[in-house]
C-alpha cells in the first residue's frame, strides 16, 4: 500500500478549489512512494459548497478517471493535514490505494451486500435520520470487529453525503437521509481512537431510577438534587442555577464499559449529551438521549485542557502500536514468554488518516486556527489526512458529542 495523495483547498468558487486541489493530488501521484492509480476517493466538502455538491463530484470523478469509487459527505468545517477550513468555503480529498475487492462503497440506494464480509466501516450519516443511534449499532453488527467510525453531517445547507461506484448511474452519488461510507475487509488494517472533549465535574454514579430521558435517581439520591449540589446552585435562585446548568453537560456510561478513569478523565465508552430540561415536581434531569438503570452518569464540562490532554494520549497511543516496543529473549524468558511471543511485532507506517472532529471544537476551541489539526501533526508527523467537522462523531457502535475519532490506514513500515 503506497502513501493516499490528497489536496485541499478553499476559494469562493468552487471549481477554483477543485482545480488547487487537483493539482495537488496529480503533482503527488507521481512522486516516489505513493499511489500512482488509486481507487477510491473519500471527499469532504464544507457546507458553504454543498448545493453544488452533484457538479463537484461530477467534476473530480471527470478528472481523476482513475478513481472508481467516492464517498464523503459536507461539514461546517473540513480537515486536511495541518490545515482547517472552518465556517468558510473548502474541501479535502484524498485517494486511497487500495484494491478493489477489500472495500464497498454503501449507501441506502447501494446497500452493503451479504457476500461482502466487512471488517470494519467508515459511516456517514444524516443526524435527521430517525432511529439513528439504533441503525448505527445494526451497522456495526453487519461487520467482524463490530467497529465503525466516522460521524453526521453537518450542514447550514443541503446535508448531503457522497456514495458512488463504477457500476452506478453517472447521475447518482450525491445523496440525503440514512448511512453511507465504505466498509472495509480485513486486509485493511487501521488503528482508531476516541478522544474526548469534556472533563468530569462530579464522580460518577449509577442512575438507580429512570424512564425514556429523564434521570429520577442517581445512587439513590434524586437526580436534581443531586445536580444542584455538584454545581454548588439552588434553585431558589433560578437565574445563576439555569445559567449553571446550561454550561453542564452529562457523560453516560453502559454497564461494564470504560467510564471515567482514575485519572478523573472521561474513557473512550462515554457518551456526552445535553441536558435538555428539570423536573421540579419529580426531582428529574432530562438529557438528550435514552437511560435506564444501571448506566452510569457524571455531570461534566467542555474543557481546552482535557481536550489537549486526551488529544496527545490518543496520537501517543497510536504511534506506540505503530513502534511497538520489543522485548529481548533474555527477558521473555524471565517472563515465561514463548520465543514467538518475544519476536519483534513488525514496525508499520501510516498510509493516510481520517480525523472526525465535533463542531463545537475545532481551531477556536484549542486556541488559534487549526491548532487541533497542528496537535495531530506535531504527535503522527506529516501524513495524509483529510477529515470533517460534524453534528456527531462514530466509533465503535456509539454516537458521541465533543469527541475526536481519528483513524489511520497502516501498511508494513517496509512496503514502498
Amino acid at each position: 500500500m503506497n502513501l493516499f495523495p490528497f489536496g485541499h483547498a478553499t476559494h469562493p468558487q468552487w471549481q477554483m478549489a477543485a482545480g488547487l486541489v487537483i493539482a495537488q493530488l496529480r503533482a503527488q501521484m507521481t512522486l516516489p512512494g505513493h499511489a500512482p492509480q488509486p481507487r477510491l476517493g473519500l471527499l469532504y466538502i464544507t457546507d458553504h459548497y454543498a448545493n453544488e455538491a452533484q457538479p463537484i463530484l461530477a467534476h473530480f470523478r471527470e478528472e481523476l478517471p482513475m478513481v472508481q469509487d467516492w464517498a464523503g459527505t459536507v461539514g461546517v468545517g473540513v480537515a486536511a493535514n495541518n490545515a482547517e477550513y472552518f465556517d468558510e468555503p473548502g474541501m479535502a480529498l484524498m485517494l486511497c490505494d487500495l484494491p478493489a475487492d477489500q472495500y464497498r462503497v454503501f449507501s441506502g440506494a447501494q446497500p452493503l451486500s451479504p457476500l461482502f464480509k466487512a471488517h470494519s466501516a467508515l459511516v456517514h450519516a444524516d443526524p435527521q435520520t430517525p432511529d439513528l443511534a439504533e441503525l448505527i449499532g445494526e451497522m456495526a453488527g453487519r461487520t467482524q470487529s463490530g467497529y465503525l467510525f466516522g460521524g453526521l453531517t453537518a450542514s447550514r445547507n443541503q446535508a448531503v453525503q457522497f456514495a458512488w461506484q463504477n457500476s452506478a448511474d453517472p447521475k447518482q452519488g450525491v445523496l440525503t437521509g440514512g448511512l453511507s461510507g465504505v466498509a472495509w475487509s480485513p486486509e485493511v488494517q487501521i488503528l482508531s481512537r476516541v478522544t474526548q472533549g469534556c472533563a468530569p465535574i462530579s464522580k460518577e454514579r449509577e442512575i438507580t431510577e429512570a424512564e425514556g430521558h429523564v434521570v429520577y435517581k442517581l445512587d439513590g439520591l434524586p437526580a436534581l438534587d443531586v445536580l444542584m449540589a455538584d454545581l454548588k446552585v439552588s434553585l431558589s435562585e433560578p437565574q445563576s442555577a439555569l445559567k449553571a446548568v446550561r454550561s453542564t453537560l452529562v457523560g453516560l456510561t453502559s454497564a461494564g464499559q470504560q467510564g471515567v478513569g482514575r485519572t478523573g478523565s472521561l474513557g473512550a465508552d462515554v457518551r456526552v449529551r445535553h441536558i435538555v430540561g428539570l423536573d421540579p415536581a419529580r426531582q428529574g434531569v432530562a438529557i438528550a438521549d435514552h437511560v435506564q438503570a444501571g448506566q452510569k452518569l457524571a455531570f461534566c464540562q467542555m474543557s481546552l485542557q482535557a481536550a489537549k490532554s486526551d488529544l496527545r494520549r490518543i496520537c501517543s497511543e497510536i504511534r506506540e502500536e505503530l513502534e511497538p516496543e520489543t522485548l529481548s529473549l533474555e527477558t521473555a524468558n524471565a517472563l515465561a514468554a514463548s520465543e514467538a511471543e518475544a519476536a519483534p511485532h513488525p514496525a508499520r507506517r501510516i498510509a493516510g488518516a481520517v480525523y472526525v472532529s465535533c463542531s463545537g471544537r475545532g481551531g477556536p476551541h484549542f486556541g488559534g486556527p487549526s491548532a487541533e489539526l497542528q496537535w495531530i501533526r506535531h504527535a503522527l508527523g506529516d501524513v495524509p489526512l483529510v477529515g470533517f467537522f460534524a453534528s456527531g462523531e462514530i466509533a465503535h457502535h456509539h454516537l458521541y458529542g465533543y469527541t475526536g475519532v481519528l483513524t489511520v490506514f497502516t501498511t508494513p513500515a517496509e512496503a514502498t
